[in-house]
């Protein structure tokens, strides 16, 4: 297997550098989207945020892509807007809003996208980073990380998921609390409370990532977006509407996809199980 190949997206950018990494002998990818602004901790300017949307919609339409790892450059994985923009943005109510409306669009995005998406996060963490890691389907964070929302230190507050993602992530009162400090948890803290999944060493953070898009590569792409399709749905309403979603999800998958009997019969058959491209 071809473990450590790569090849570099026509959609590489100075801000965000999109990677693909060859995951087995099939040719199934991780798409490794790398913030790069190392010198602003990756700071999330207008730019920066457009050049993750076009990765994120690339990610998305490439069918041998199985998952989209976001990471990044330098010594943190991202500290939020570019606050320096925003003396000039926040003067002007157009612009703001269209920011605000564009990053919201983003992270809502990523909850739409059929494959999963997951948070590496080094170093810093906070603000539109924190929202950025609460969009993904989960966050894991090297031993270094700090992770927090960091709005009110600047007289600042939320528009894109710290307020309404937060809490339903790790309760009200630890949302609060996080938000009306400003304090940043270290990583062990973090996945304490429920921020992250996993802690895993500095130099191991990527590598662990491409090990889990290797595990997803032999899985049903069907089955993966329609259980994230479920789980992401279901949570938005109350749970006798999530039940009758996952009951009409399951008996759709499984009627009229051929992955369900493929899984069955290779089974049975003790083979290796084949499956086609998400439909």
């Amino acid at each position: 297997m071809r473990h450590s190949s790569t090849e570099t997206s026509e959609h590489e950018s100075a801000l965000v550098e999109s990677e693909l990494v060859v995951l087995d002998e099939y040719d199934r990818k991780a798409a490794v989207l790398w913030l790069n602004r190392p010198e602003s901790l990756n700071a999330i300017s207008w730019d920066a945020m457009r050049c993750l949307a076009a990765a994120l919609e690339a990610a998305e339409k490439n069918r041998t892509v199985r998952a989209v790892l976001i990471i990044g450059r330098g010594r943190g994985f991202s500290a939020g807007g570019d606050i320096k923009a925003y003396k000039k943005l926040q003067a002007d109510a157009e612009a703001f809003t269209a920011f605000v409306d564009d990053y919201c669009r983003l992270t809502e995005g990523i909850g739409e996208m059929t494959k999963p998406v997951v948070a590496l996060v080094n170093g810093l963490c906070a603000a539109g980073g924190l929202e950025l890691l609460l969009a993904c389907d989960f966050a894991w964070a090297a031993e270094s990380a700090r992770i927090g929302d960091m709005h009110v230190n600047f007289a600042q507050i939320g528009g894109a998921g710290a307020m309404a993602r937060l809490p339903r992530l790790i309760g009200q009162a630890r949302a609060l609390e996080l938000v009306f400090s400003g304090e940043m948890l270290d990583s062990r803290l973090a996945l304490q409370w429920g921020l992250v999944n996993r802690v895993v060493a500095d130099d191991t953070l990527l590598e662990e990532g491409l090990r889990f898009a290797r595990s997803l590569a032999a899985k049903s792409p069907n089955a993966i977006k329609f259980v994230k399709q479920s789980i992401r749905r279901g949570m938005g309403g109350d749970l006798t509407a999530a039940l009758k979603l996952e009951h009409e999800q399951c008996l759709r998958y499984c009627l009229t996809l051929p992955d369900s009997m493929e899984g069955i019969n290779a089974f049975i058959e003790k083979r290796p199980p084949v499956y086609g491209d998400a439909q």
